[in-house]
């Protein structure tokens, strides 16, 4: 079961301390979560990451 939590505040300086609030907020969404739904979540995340590049892409913004 992926848990449904808030993502962490992140600093505009982006300090270790939000890299250890991030991978905290990932494992605690993933904890209890199977492999079909690891995988599941990975691939929705990332056809939500294609989307926006290509959405980037036709509106020639750069691609960060």
């Amino acid at each position: 079961m992926i848990h449904d939590i808030p993502k962490p505040d992140i600093s505009p300086a982006f300090t270790i301390e939000d890299i250890h609030k991030i991978r905290e907020w990932h494992y605690e969404r993933l904890k209890d979560a199977t492999t079909d739904e690891r995988h599941a979540d990975t691939e929705r995340r990332a056809e939500r990451t294609r989307h926006a590049i290509e959405e980037r892409r036709r509106a020639k913004l750069p691609v960060v």
